[in-house]
């Protein structure tokens, strides 16, 4: 039945009337967490050999990881997600705080400065920063958003452009991480054209973007051999292109079906950071290109559950949130996945809920606590008719009478 009522826009803190939420999300989430650990575990013992560790090293830290980001997940949809409003600053400082840490006591890895390591426990600053700027910005553009003023110059175009400058400057210079610093800006860029910025203000932020990562890339001669190594990846096998090379051979190793679980060679030495950044060669190596398919079908419905929740998501805050993960997710998955298959550029840069790494690992699953959080408002499906007037259907989940509900105002809007 459709009805049809007056339009208003509710606050932001009035409470909401919670229903069924989407329990794809974390079904979906499992069953990928699932496939990590189960290939963690199977070349667990060559990368343990390699490392002169136990064989159970590896896949005790990822079970370890999982269940705390399980715990992360579970605790953070329980929490209104409107109370993030009231974290904004307190994430902006620990994000700071942690970004000046890694330059003092953070380690030494793979050439860069990136982590902070505490007995046999190490954590990532970027991932920490990623979710800093996903709940400022939703924050700052929902209010510009309210206030009509997302076309201002001081109030909007200026923090904005500050604040991707800080990124570039700390994650991508100072951390050396241009993967984080690409997801970061596709984070960016979506929410702030979902949120209805000005195209001429996002050409603005773009040309910003560009220039800056212009300069990252001519200023290090490291960011350019791997641009040289990208356009012909078969150059330098023994050198500059051998991950690139090693990750080619893996994924054609496995044909249509895969090898088998127990059968991977590239783990054993040949696959550099086999299983985290080049996590995915070592799933095509093991189930082929049917299996691989599978798995990126199982990331295109999560996406999708992710997008229909903010076409309906109950205010401007939660639907920026979504559209923050959204992008997080994604392009973060495209990274890894294209430069797997030579389609992009090396990227350290891990596969959301499948490699192996306790940050970001425990990041990805507490922000999905709060995206699982707002599927519970996120009933609404409205079309405006000619008149102004949203018109609801209340068949749209299967089951009537799931519109948010606001408290203040004694009925459905």
């Amino acid at each position: 039945m459709n009805v049809t009522i007056r339009s208003r826009r509710p606050s932001l803190d009035e409470p909401r009337r919670r229903h069924r939420p989407d329990y794809w999300l974390p079904l979906i989430a499992v069953a990928l967490l699932s496939i990590g650990l189960v290939v963690v575990y199977a070349i667990s013992p060559g990368m343990s050999a390699l490392k002169g560790v136990s064989e159970s090293y590896y896949i005790s830290k990822q079970l370890i990881a999982i269940l705390l980001g399980v715990a992360a997940f579970i605790i953070l949809s329980k929490v209104p997600y409107t109370w993030w409003r009231r974290a904004v600053l307190p994430l902006i400082i620990a994000a700071i705080v942690s970004a000046v840490a890694v330059q003092l006591f953070g380690s030494r890895v793979n050439g860069a400065y990136r982590w902070i390591q505490v007995g046999g426990v190490s954590f990532q600053a970027a991932e920490l920063i990623k979710f800093a700027l996903l709940i400022w910005m939703a924050d700052l553009l929902a209010r510009r958003k309210a206030e009509s003023r997302l076309g201002n110059s001081r109030l909007t175009l200026q923090p904005l452009v500050i604040g991707m400058c800080a990124i570039g400057i700390v994650v991508g210079v100072m951390q050396s991480d241009f993967g984080s610093t690409a997801v970061m800006v596709g984070m960016a860029a979506a929410m702030m054209f979902v949120a209805g910025v000005p195209l001429k203000r996002l050409a603005i932020v773009g040309g910003v973007i560009v220039i800056g990562a212009f300069l990252l890339i001519s200023t290090s001669s490291y960011r350019r051999e791997r641009l040289t190594t990208f356009i012909n990846p078969t150059a330098d096998c023994q050198d500059a292109g051998y991950q690139s090379c090693q990750a080619l051979i893996a994924v054609g190793s496995g044909g249509m079906f895969g090898l088998g679980l127990a059968r991977s060679i590239q783990a054993y030495g040949y696959l550099p950071e086999a299983a985290n950044d080049s996590i995915f060669a070592i799933l095509a190596e093991k189930f082929g290109f049917l299996g691989v398919s599978l798995i990126i079908a199982a990331y295109a419905v999560f996406f999708g559950r992710l997008t229909r929740i903010i076409e309906r998501a109950p205010d401007d805050f939660s639907r920026l949130i979504i559209t923050g993960m959204l992008a997080w997710f994604s392009v973060q998955t495209i990274i890894n996945i294209g430069a797997m298959i030579g389609l992009l550029p090396l990227k350290g840069i891990t596969l959301p809920f499948v490699s192996y790494g306790g940050t970001s690992l425990l990041f990805v699953t507490g922000a999905l606590g709060i995206a699982f959080q707002i599927s519970r408002y996120a009933a609404l499906s409205g079309k405006t008719n000619d008149s102004g007037a949203t018109s609801y259907d209340d068949t749209a989940y299967g089951r009537g009478n799931r519109r948010p509900y606001y408290a203040a105002a004694g009925r459905r809007t």
